[in-house]
């Protein structure tokens, strides 16, 4: 039988649920506290008008996950330096209070994730790295646009694909299924996972943040990032996850779960872009301004494998 063609037994011991099946076994799955409250004696001190290296480095510190990821990190970003950074100090000073921000957000998160993933069987460690490129994507196609003034851009893209660890914790045999039929030359991940469990990871991601009263611009990520055309609100900050999403997964850097090969086409005509760079008849600037993000970014790209293994 063709790889992702389903048995006629399948189908019926795993059914599709409905909505309201869905939203109530949602319920019972856990919360990403992290999400609420990330390190918030560290990010005051970053956020604070002077930044004491010894104080960042004390409050790291106390957090040995958070202390392995920074060592890690440093050693393999500035791979070049003859001895390795074993001191928090010094790796505080090397990378900066951008970096250091973005390590405490990814830390507290991707534990998270892993808690409410549970014991399903998947590449999850390619699939942080997914999470945390479009991440660190998502703030770079921001900044083509403007200095970001919070941390929700992020964030966003640090969740974009929340559905499909939620799709796991609660819907174990349907989430299998769907990634053991998977033939992209017959169907999507969106078809199939429409037509296994009933919904797709975008509308499953949106209702498990909403369940858990997270903000409406990460709910409205998790749902449109596919579709930021569909957005009502928060459409700029959408268009921005689907750009940095369909750049990660045509670069091949860790693995979403998607196995639907992105060419170059398809991520320079994404939606999104219109959204960002809306047309101004007559003036040529918004196709510039377009062509200089993408260099940005074609350069960003360059630079993701060697940060993402310092990470995860």
């Amino acid at each position: 039988m063709k790889k992702g063609m389903m048995t006629d037994v399948a189908p019926a011991k795993i059914k599709p649920l409905s909505r309201d099946q869905i939203e109530h076994r949602l319920k019972f799955c856990p919360r990403l506290p992290s999400l609420g409250s990330i390190n918030s004696a560290l990010r005051e001190l970053l956020n604070a008008d002077q930044r004491y290296t010894s104080q960042v480095a004390e409050i790291i510190r106390r957090d040995p996950s958070l202390t392995a990821r920074l060592l890690r990190l440093v050693n393999s970003v500035y791979y070049g330096l003859q001895t390795p950074i074993n001191s928090i100090e010094d790796a505080v000073f090397y990378l900066g209070v951008r970096q250091i921000r973005q390590l405490v957000m990814v830390t507290p998160i991707i534990e998270d994730f892993q808690k409410l993933a549970g014991n399903a069987t998947f590449a999850w460690r390619e699939f942080w790295q997914h999470c945390i490129g479009t991440a660190i994507l998502t703030r770079e196609v921001i900044n083509t646009l403007r200095a970001p003034s919070d941390e929700v851009d992020y964030v966003a893209g640090l969740v974009h694909d929340v559905g499909k660890i939620a799709m796991a914790s609660a819907c174990p045999e349907h989430f299998e299924l769907i990634h053991q039929c998977s033939d992209t030359a017959t169907t999507t991940l969106i078809e199939r996972e429409r037509q296994i469990l009933g919904l797709d990871h975008g509308e499953v991601g949106a209702m498990y943040l909403r369940s858990h009263n997270l903000p409406d611009a990460l709910v409205d990520v998790a749902r449109f990032h596919h579709a930021p055309e569909r957005a009502a609100h928060n459409a700029q900050l959408v268009a921005a996850v689907q750009i940095a999403d369909l750049m990660v997964r045509h670069a091949r850097i860790g693995n979403s779960g998607n196995d639907e090969p992105v060419q170059d086409a398809d991520w320079l005509k994404a939606k999104g872009w219109d959204i960002l760079y809306p047309e101004r008849p007559g003036t040529g600037k918004s196709e510039s301004e377009k062509s200089l993000a993408r260099a940005t970014l074609k350069r960003s790209l360059e630079r993701l494998p060697t940060i993402l293994d310092g990470l995860v």
